[in-house]
C-alpha cells in the first residue's frame, strides 16, 4: 500500500503552493559569492552541500545516469525507448517534466531490490568520473556533511555519495514504491526537500551550519532558510575546476559490475544503438572462428575484424623446470582473470593445447570452450588431487584470484596452485573495451559474457608470459610471520604479477566482490552444498 502524506507534508504543500516559505524566525543567512571556502573554515563545522553545484563537475546532464539505470535495471529495450522520448522532452518539456518523464521510463515496474543493486554497484562509477576535485576539497574536512540534491532521486545518488564520498547524510526526492516495485512517480521536488531539511533540522544536526550552494540554484531557499551562513559558486568559475584524479579518490574504485564500458549520453547511446546489431553478427563470427578454427588461422581472423592480441612471449623453460612435487608432464601458467576468455587467450599465444580450472562456468561455456575445461568442487582436499591429475596429463591454466577484476587491482590469490609444482609460469593479462564489458556478476548473464566481450568493436588483449617462479620458500622470507609455504608463493605470484601490469596489490577475495556487488557469497547453490 501507497503511504498517505504525513501531516507535515500537506501543511508543507499548502505553504509552498503559494510560494511562501516560512522562516524559522533566525536572521537570513550570509551569502558570499563566489569564493571557495578554506578547508581550515569548515573544519569541524556541519556543511550543507548542493550536490550537483558542488561535488559534481559544470554542464552535468542527467541523461547519462538514467540511461544507465534503465539498461542495467531493465533492459536495452528499455533504454532504446527512453533514448527516442529524450529528444521531445527535451524540446517540449520543462526541466522538471523532462525529469519526472525519465524517472517514469526508467523506474517503471522495476524491483526495488534491483533497482538499489545497480545504484550500488553500476552507477557510482560514472559519478565518481563526474566528481571536482575542488568541490570535494572544500567539504573533506566538515564534520558532518549533509548532501542535497534536487536532480537525482536519493535512490540513485545515496550509495555513491555515502560509500565512497563519506557524506553523513543524503536528502533527495524519492519515488514511489508499491510492493516491492516502482511506480515512476517522483515526489515534487521543493516539497520534498523542505519537508526532509525540516525533519533533519529537528534532529539537531543543521544548528549553525554553512552551505554551499550554487548562483540561479533552485535550491537556494532551502541554504538560505537552514544555514547562518552560505557560499555560492558561478558557474563561470566553476567551469576552470578540475575533475578529481583516480588517486585521489576517498575510497579506490576496485569493483563495479554493468555492461556498459562507456558513458551513454545522448549521442553515445545513439551509435550503441546503431551499431548493436552489427555487433552481434560480429561476436558469433569470431566466436565460430575460435571455437573451430585452429588458432594460426583464428587469430588471424580476429584481428581482421578489429579482435586485437599482443602476445609477448616469456624464456623458455628448461628440462630442469618441467620437474615438479606433483610428478606433473605439463607447465601450470598462473594469470590474473581478466574475462572467461584468459584460457582461451593463454592456449593461442602458446599454440599448444591446455586445460583450465573452472568453478560456476556454465555448461553453454563448457560446450562451445575450444579448450578442455575441468570443474572444481570448492573441497580444498579434492580440487588438488584433481589439479595434480590434470597437470601430470599435460598443461594447466589456473586463475587463483578467483573472480574477474576490471580495475587495475589484483586480488588475493588462493595459495592451491602453489602446492601443485615446484615452478609456475605467470601470466600477465590485460583487456581493453571500448563499448561493453565482457563480465558481470549475476549468474543468468554469465554465459552471455564471451559474447559481450566479441560484441566489442575493438577489443583488446594483451599477453605476457613472465620467467618462471619457484613455490620454495626463499631464504630472504624466513618464516614469513608464520605464513605457510603455498602462501608465501602464491603471495610471491601476485607480486610478480603485479609489477609487471603496474596493477595495485590487494587482500580482497571474490567473496568480498560477490558481497559488495550482488549481495551474496558468489557460490551458487550446487557449490555451496558441496563445501559443507
Amino acid at each position: 500500500m501507497v503511504k498517505k502524506p504525513s501531516p507535515i507534508r500537506r501543511l508543507l504543500r499548502r505553504t509552498l503552493s503559494s510560494r511562501h516559505l516560512r522562516r524559522s524566525g533566525s536572521a537570513a543567512s550570509t551569502v558570499k559569492t563566489p569564493t571557495v571556502p578554506s578547508t581550515e573554515k569548515l573544519q569541524g563545522q556541519t556543511v550543507v552541500v548542493d550536490v550537483e553545484a558542488w561535488l559534481l563537475r559544470s554542464q552535468l546532464s542527467a541523461f547519462p545516469y538514467f540511461m544507465l539505470l534503465a539498461v542495467e535495471a531493465g533492459s536495452f529495450l528499455r533504454g532504446l525507448f527512453l533514448l527516442l522520448a529524450y529528444p521531445l522532452l527535451s524540446l517540449f518539456a520543462s526541466r522538471d517534466m523532462r525529469l519526472r518523464a525519465m524517472v517514469m521510463v526508467s523506474f517503471f515496474g522495476l524491483r526495488e531490490k534491483e533497482v538499489l543493486r545497480i545504484c550500488k554497484a553500476v552507477l557510482p562509477k560514472l559519478f565518481l568520473e563526474e566528481v571536482a576535485m575542488e568541490g570535494l576539497q572544500a567539504v573533506k574536512k566538515a564534520e558532518t556533511v549533509v548532501a542535497v540534491s534536487a536532480l537525482f532521486p536519493r535512490v540513485m545518488i545515496e550509495p555513491f555519495l555515502k560509500e565512497y564520498l563519506g557524506v553523513d547524510t543524503v536528502v533527495g526526492r524519492e519515488v514511489m514504491v508499491v510492493a516491492g516495485r516502482y511506480v515512476g512517480v517522483i515526489e515534487d521536488e521543493v516539497v520534498a526537500l523542505e519537508e526532509e531539511m525540516h525533519e533533519i533540522m529537528n534532529k539537531g544536526k543543521l544548528e549553525e551550519a554553512i552551505g554551499l550552494a550554487g548562483i540561479g540554484s533552485s535550491m537556494n531557499h532551502l541554504f538560505s532558510h537552514y544555514c547562518k551562513e552560505t557560499y555560492a559558486v558561478s558557474k563561470a568559475d566553476k567551469a576552470a575546476w578540475q575533475k578529481l584524479p583516480k588517486d585521489k579518490y576517498p575510497k579506490p574504485l576496485v569493483f563495479h559490475d554493468g555492461r556498459l564500458a562507456f558513458t551513454p549520453t545522448f549521442s553515445a547511446s545513439i551509435a550503441m544503438y546503431t551499431y548493436f546489431p552489427f555487433g552481434i553478427f560480429l561476436a558469433f563470427f569470431r566466436s565460430i572462428a575460435y571455437s573451430l578454427l585452429p588458432y594460426r588461422v583464428s587469430v588471424p581472423f580476429g584481428a581482421f575484424t578489429g579482435l586485437r592480441s599482443r602476445i609477448i612471449a616469456g624464456p623458455p623453460p628448461t628440462d630442469a623446470t618441467q620437474e615438479s612435487s606433483a610428478g606433473a608432464a605439463g607447465r601450470l601458467y598462473v594469470c590474473n582473470h581478466r574475462t572467461l576468455l584468459d584460457p582461451i587467450t593463454v592456449a593461442a599465444g602458446l599454440n599448444k593445447p591446455v586445460t583450465a580450472v573452472t568453478y560456476s562456468v556454465s555448461p553453454v561455456s563448457e560446450l562451445l570452450a575450444p579448450i578442455r575445461t575441468a570443474r572444481l568442487t570448492r573441497d580444498r582436499d579434492e580440487d588438488r588431487r584433481r589439479m595434480a591429475a590434470l597437470l601430470a596429463r599435460g598443461n594447466l591454466v589456473v586463475c587463483p584470484e578467483g573472480t574477474t577484476c576490471r580495475e587495475p587491482f589484483l586480488l588475493r590469490f588462493s595459495p592451491l596452485f602453489a602446492e601443485l609444482t615446484a615452478e609456475v609460469t605467470p601470466v600477465a593479462l590485460e583487456t581493453r573495451v571500448d563499448m561493453f564489458y565482457g563480465t558481470s556478476t549475476m549468474p543468468a548473464s554469465k554465459v552471455l559474457d564471451p559474447l559481450y566481450f566479441m560484441m566489442n568493436p575493438r577489443p583488446e588483449y594483451r599477453v605476457e608470459f613472465l620467467e618462471p617462479v619457484s613455490t620454495a620458500r626463499m631464504p630472504e622470507e624466513g618464516e614469513g610471520q608464520g605464513k605457510s609455504q603455498s602462501i608465501q608463493a602464491a603471495n610471491r605470484v601476485q607480486r610478480v604479477l603485479g609489477e609487471a601490469l603496474a596493477f595495485e596489490l590487494t587482500g580482497l577475495t571474490r567473496k568480498d566482490k560477490y558481497m559488495m556487488l550482488a549481495g551474496n557469497e558468489g557460490v551458487v547453490d550446487g557449490d555451496r552444498k558441496k563445501t559443507k
